[in-house]
């Protein structure tokens, strides 16, 4: 299997409010660039969807390196949270319901398909992988707000 590396970001004008997300696939001397938004949604949602849109462009499994800046996804991922809100019909441990069960479900389905190793990576520090997600999912919020 090859191995590709994956960042992603989200960010939010307001939580809710307008949203973007950015996402680049790195593979040898190959990158590729994703990013998108909507008009009304949460930073949460974004960061998930930006790991989505990252392994959906994926034409093979792939031993995925992700690296996020977000504990939700992370930890969800890695600690087997999101697994077990699943098992339990999107509740979570506390008997709340689990915020973003349809992101949560597309996500969880495309682990199987592919090998996730998970990385966390400080946000807005010295990444330069991370800050370029970060600026392309600020640059479609700002997009869809009509500040760009």
């Amino acid at each position: 299997m090859k191995t590709v590396t994956l960042y992603t970001d989200g960010a939010c004008s307001g939580n809710p409010g307008p949203g973007g997300w950015g996402a680049i696939l790195l593979y040898g001397r190959h990158k590729k660039e994703l990013s998108g938004g909507e008009a009304s949604t949460t930073n949460n949602r974004m960061e998930l969807t930006a790991v989505i849109r990252g392994l959906e462009a994926l034409t093979e499994p792939c031993i995925v390196d992700l690296w996020s800046d977000s504990r939700y996804v992370v930890d969800a991922l890695d600690k087997g949270w999101a697994r077990s809100w699943k098992a339990r019909g999107w509740v979570k441990g506390d008997r709340n319901p689990a915020l973003n069960p349809d992101l949560w479900d597309r996500l969880l389905a495309l682990c199987e398909k592919h090998t996730v190793r998970l990385h966390w990576v400080k946000g807005h520090s010295e990444n330069p992988y991370n800050n370029r997600c970060d600026e392309m999912a600020v640059s479609e919020w700002q997009k869809i707000k009509g500040e760009a």
